[in-house]
């Protein structure tokens, strides 16, 4: 991101080049404002963004109060547990102070899946989620694999709509 981090910003830290491919296609749709977001390289799982989450970004959001993160990652759970419990797993990670800056968004199983599913690239998946913000939904942000997002959608809406959309 170019110019002052005092300004409203979005960092984004995916987990894996899927998800950084489909925060890069999100950057594409016109009524974004592509100054506002950074995106981070992707971290390498879901542990790895907490870490680096925890690491890196918590001190700049304490210094930048503008400052609002999202931790794309899979939803992809093994042995019996659910996407919830993955959520719990992360969203205990994040300190008191900064719960309402911070938003863990991503596909219920993997962005492959999703790929397949929609018959988009990873790009096309983002800029048609960008699209399908912030007045409506679009279908895809409706499809199984991502509707499970939809209170953490509500809630980061209402905090970036100022500075994100330009439409």
């Amino acid at each position: 991101m170019s110019g002052n981090r005092e300004k409203s910003h979005i960092i984004v830290l995916p987990e894996d080049e899927a998800n950084e491919k489909i925060a890069n296609g999100f950057l594409l749709s016109l009524n974004i404002n592509a100054r506002s977001i950074i995106i981070d390289k992707y971290a390498g799982g879901w542990r790895k963004v907490v870490s680096k989450f925890l690491d890196q970004l918590v001190p700049e959001m304490r210094k930048y109060r503008a400052c609002v993160a999202i931790l794309l990652i899979d939803f992809d759970c093994y042995e019996g547990s659910s996407h919830e419990d993955r959520l719990h797993k992360v969203t205990g990670e994040i300190p008191d102070d900064l719960k309402n800056r911070v938003f863990v968004l991503g596909v219920l199983s993997e962005p492959e899946k999703l790929k397949a599913k929609s018959r988009m690239s990873f790009e096309k998946i983002g800029e048609t989620l960008a699209e399908g913000c912030p007045e409506t939904k679009s279908e895809l942000w409706m499809d199984e694999l991502l509707k499970h997002n939809e209170d953490e959608l509500s809630r980061i809406l209402v905090l970036v709509r100022p500075f994100l959309f330009l439409v």
